[in-house]
């Protein structure tokens, strides 16, 4: 099995490069969806949340809301840390469990939107880098997802630098490029990350 964290910066199209590896066969753990289903309507997680926050981060429909919980988390770095230690151990052991469930010459695929943020490369076999350049993912956060410029140039501010994110890259996919370019780079990548899981898979 070889394990890759998948990485890349807001808007330099990590979720397109993650839908053409599963198509090419990857197994694909994505940290972003973990995240929402440990805390859904009569999960540990939901019932931890609300014991700590309380009932107003709950939506009428016992739901949880999520704009309500993140104006509150956001704005303290401490009832962060207190969300961060309810959810993360969830995500960490549900990602653990789908990757126990995954073929020995598996090439699994962690997408990890804070991978460089969280100092986490080591944890995998190799680091798959996202990158566009600030100018293309500025576009893309106003024309495709509707952000203001303002809005998006703050997103992008609170990530970690593009350098950052270069720096513990083992394979870089350049994103400036249309999708059907993108695609052919993507399958050059999978080639090796198979090669590599089946050399693996062998020891």
């Amino acid at each position: 099995m070889l394990r890759v964290g998948l990485t890349g910066g807001i808007g330099a199209g990590k979720s397109e490069v993650s839908r053409l590896l599963v198509e090419c066969g990857a197994v694909l753990i994505d940290s972003d969806k973990i995240a929402r289903e440990v805390v859904e309507p009569g999960t540990p997680g939901l019932a931890a949340i609300v014991e700590a926050f309380g009932e107003e981060v709950l939506r009428a429909d016992g739901s949880l809301d999520r704009p309500k919980l993140g104006s509150i988390v956001f704005a303290d770095a401490g009832r962060l840390a207190v969300l961060n230690s309810i959810v993360h151990p969830l995500v960490r052991d549900r990602s653990a469990e789908l990757e126990a469930a995954a073929p020995d010459d598996a090439v699994v695929i962690h997408d990890v939107p804070l991978l460089a943020e969280n100092s986490l490369g080591p944890l995998y076999d190799a680091v798959v880098v996202v990158d566009a350049s600030p100018a293309t993912q500025l576009d893309r956060l106003v024309r495709l997802r509707g952000m203001t410029e303002e809005d998006a140039r703050a997103r992008m501010a609170a990530q970690a630098t593009r350098e950052k994110r270069l720096e513990i890259a083992d394979i870089v996919i350049d994103n400036d490029v249309p999708l059907a370019e993108l695609r052919q780079r993507v399958q050059t990548v999978w080639r090796e990350l198979a090669e590599r899981a089946s050399g693996a898979a062998q020891h």
